[in-house]
């Protein structure tokens, strides 16, 4: 039997689930719908916006007395104030400088912005690059975020990506994954839980970067393990970390079903996403290439494992719009007191969901758990 067999992923009656294939007569588009959406009208725009320069935070700078150039990783909260004005060109400049890490001189190609002093003269190159005018304003970074305190950075950096093969490579991810945890959650919570799941992403990535920051410039220390030893201005884009949380939400849901990994690969769903997080862990802890995408995917991964086994942790976000919105109430009747046998029959189900997973259930347990569900909503409507 396939996931898409199984009768909690089928459409229920009443309001509490949307389509999720997008919409049709009486149809509405579900929430997971509209994220593949946005993230795509996202990238498309962007690409016919003008570019900005976006400086990262690493810089070279030239000694007088020995004309070597020296990289250095600069306070996130004094970016750019006492060296000199930072010249920004219409187009990046491509330099070849000797770059000094500890005892390690290597020739580096980089590209960046020269920074001129009063006089004129060129004090160092700043590194950075043309980038897309959403990246420039709604990338993460914890330069934007810690000390210019942008914090709209922590939502708007999960809809932007840098290149086709990354927007199709997490669209694919929801498109798959995320109906089925959208059908448990309800939209609304669905929602909450996705987003979430993107912030302590780019929270975890801000962690280990800041961390790495003390440790290379109160310590002299370029290579941590587990930190993130990179310029605070390193932009963070992508919806990666909310789609590692809902991987993780499905491998909680249906633990057995198939996944073909690469197309070709079959391969157990909680399987794929315990790799899939030991992949970051390793990356992470040995500063392999992409370590800090990785951070954010590991992050996610955690918001993830964590809300789809407490969904009551999600209501708060929303309730400011009313409790009375079902598509936050689904499956929110299973934490209030059910009178007698029923409140018995309700918490021995959940117990059997939280040890086995929801595929575990029999039909007349997932009866047991709608019935419950919509004597609640019932209550609440009354």
């Amino acid at each position: 039997m396939g996931v898409h067999d199984r009768a909690y992923w089928k459409e229920s009656s009443g309001p509490r689930f949307s389509s999720p294939s997008g919409p049709g007569a009486g149809q509405r588009w579900s929430v997971n719908t509209w994220l593949i959406v946005l993230c795509a009208a996202v990238f498309m725009i962007d690409g016919f916006l003008p570019k900005m320069p976006l400086e990262t935070g690493l810089w070279w700078v030239k000694d007088a007395q020995s004309s070597v150039w020296v990289v250095e990783t600069t306070d996130p909260t004094k970016m750019g104030s006492e060296r000199g004005t930072l010249t920004l060109e219409p187009t990046v400049v491509q330099a070849v400088v000797p770059v000094q890490m500890g005892q390690e001189i290597q020739n580096q190609r980089i590209q960046g912005f020269p920074i001129y002093d009063a006089a004129g003269n060129e004090v160092a190159v700043a590194q950075g690059r043309m980038a897309k005018a959403f990246e420039y304003w709604f990338h993460f970074s914890t330069k934007q975020v810690l000390g210019n305190a942008q914090v709209w950075r922590l939502i708007g950096f999960q809809f932007l990506h840098a290149d086709m093969f990354h927007l199709l490579f997490n669209m694919i991810g929801l498109y798959f994954f995320g109906p089925l945890v959208e059908r448990y959650l309800g939209g609304k919570r669905y929602l909450a839980f996705y987003l979430l799941c993107g912030i302590f992403g780019a929270l975890l990535y801000l962690v280990l970067n800041l961390g790495g920051y003390i440790a290379s410039e109160a310590f002299g220390l370029h290579s941590v393990p587990g930190l993130l030893v990179n310029a605070t201005g390193t932009p963070l884009i992508g919806a990666s970390a909310g789609v590692f949380g809902v991987l993780m939400a499905g491998a909680f849901l249906a633990p057995n079903a198939k996944v073909l990994v690469f197309f070709l690969l079959p391969m157990r769903l909680a399987t794929m996403a315990w790799l899939l997080v030991g992949f970051s862990i390793v990356s992470i802890l040995f500063n392999l290439n992409n370590s800090g995408g990785e951070a954010a995917h590991l992050g996610g991964a955690a918001a993830g494992w964590w809300f789809i086994r407490h969904p009551e942790s999600l209501h708060g976000l929303f309730d400011l719009a009313g409790r009375v919105d079902p598509t936050s109430k689904h499956f929110a009747g299973r934490h209030r007191p059910v009178p007698g046998r029923e409140h018995a029959q309700v918490d021995r189900i959940l117990d059997k969901i939280s040890q086995q997973g929801l595929q575990s259930l029999t039909k007349k347990e997932k009866q047991i758990l709608e019935q419950a569900s919509r004597r609640d909503q019932d209550r609440s409507s009354s």
